[in-house]
C-alpha cells in the first residue's frame, strides 16, 4: 500500500491540567508517560505528543522531565515513535522555559507551533506572542525540530503563512487543527471543512475534535484525507460514562482507518511523510 493511502496516528497522552481524579488512566510521572507512549505505539501510534506534570500534578516546561520521559520512551529497543513535544505545556513558564527542550535536548523531532493567541475560556489568555513565535520558528530550524503548526482558529492560518514568507517556518508545513476549546472554533464538520478549504496545498494536515467532537472530526478528517489525533490530553472518554486509556483510543482509530480503507502508518513511513530524517539511536 502506498504512502497515499496511510494515515498517521499521534497519541496525544496527557495535557497539562486534567487530573487523575478525572480519570484515573491520564498518565502523569515519566515512568506513566512512557509506558503508555510504548503501548499506544504498539497499538498503532506513529507519533505521541508529550506534555510533561510535576511532581503536584500539574503543567511544566522542566527539561530534566521531557529528558526523563524521552530516555525511556526511547530505552524500549523496538520502538522507534516519533516524539512530539509540546512548547506550550504551562501558562506560567516564560518564552525562554517554553523553548528550552526544543534548543537542549537533541531526541526531540516534532515541536507544538501555536500559530496565535486568544481566549481560552474561562480561564485566561493562551498567550503566543509575534515575538514568542518568531524566536521559537528561529529555535526550531536551529534544532532541526519541524513545527507541529497548531490551528485554533481562521486567522491562524494568516499567521503561520507570514512566518513562513518570513523565513521562520520551513515548507512544506505540518498543520494541526486543533478544534472544541471554548473561545475558539467549535468542534463541528463545519469548522473542520472550512480550515481544511484554506490549507496550503503543499501541507500536510492532522484534526481532533476536543471531548464530544472527538469522533465526529475523526471520521470526517478521514473522509477529508488528513491524519489523526487521538488521547487523554483531548478526550477522557471512550463512550458516554465510560472512561478510556490512550491505548483503548488508539486501537479504536487504528480500527477506523482500516475500515476506510487506509493503514495506519508505521513510524518509518510517518517520517516519510512528514519531511522527517530517519531515526537516529
Amino acid at each position: 500500500m502506498s504512502l497515499e493511502n496511510k494515515t498517521i496516528i499521534s497519541a496525544a497522552l496527557t495535557g497539562a491540567l486534567t487530573p487523575k481524579s478525572a480519570n484515573e488512566n491520564i498518565p502523569l510521572t515519566p515512568e506513566e508517560i512512557a509506558r503508555d507512549a510504548y503501548a499506544c505505539w504498539k497499538a498503532g501510534a506513529a507519533v505521541v505528543h508529550l506534555h510533561m506534570r510535576d511532581d503536584e500534578g500539574m503543567g511544566t516546561m522542566d527539561p530534566a522531565k521531557f529528558a526523563e520521559t524521552i530516555k525511556l520512551i526511547r530505552a524500549y529497543d523496538d520502538c522507534d515513535v516519533i516524539i512530539n513535544c509540546t512548547t506550550s505545556g504551562d501558562h506560567r513558564a516564560t518564552d525562554a522555559q517554553r523553548m528550552e527542550h526544543i534548543k537542549t535536548l537533541k531526541d526531540i523531532e516534532i515541536g507544538s507551533y501555536d500559530a496565535g493567541s486568544f481566549n481560552w475560556m474561562p480561564g485566561g489568555v493562551f498567550m503566543n506572542s509575534p515575538k514568542f513565535l518568531g524566536e521559537l520558528g528561529e529555535a526550531m530550524i536551529e534544532s532541526n525540530v519541524k513545527p507541529e503548526v497548531e490551528i485554533f482558529d481562521t486567522g491562524m492560518l494568516g499567521v503561520a503563512d507570514y512566518f513562513v514568507k518570513e523565513g521562520k517556518l520551513k515548507t512544506p508545513t505540518h498543520f494541526q487543527i486543533c478544534l472544541g476549546v471554548v473561545g475558539a472554533m467549535p468542534a463541528t464538520v463545519d469548522s473542520l471543512m472550512y480550515l481544511h478549504s484554506k490549507l496550503p496545498k503543499d501541507c500536510t494536515w492532522s484534526a481532533f475534535g476536543i471531548g464530544r467532537g472527538h469522533l465526529p472530526i475523526l471520521f470526517a478528517t478521514l473522509a477529508l484525507g488528513g491524519h489523526v489525533r487521538v488521547g487523554l490530553e483531548d478526550n477522557i472518554y471512550f463512550s458516554k460514562g465510560v472512561k478510556a486509556t490512550n491505548t483503548q483510543l488508539v486501537t479504536r482509530a487504528a480500527d477506523a482507518i482500516r475500515v476506510f480503507g487506509n493503514e495506519p502508518a508505521t513510524s518509518a513511513e510517518a517520517r516519510e511523510i512528514l519531511k522527517l530524517p530517519p531515526l537516529q539511536r
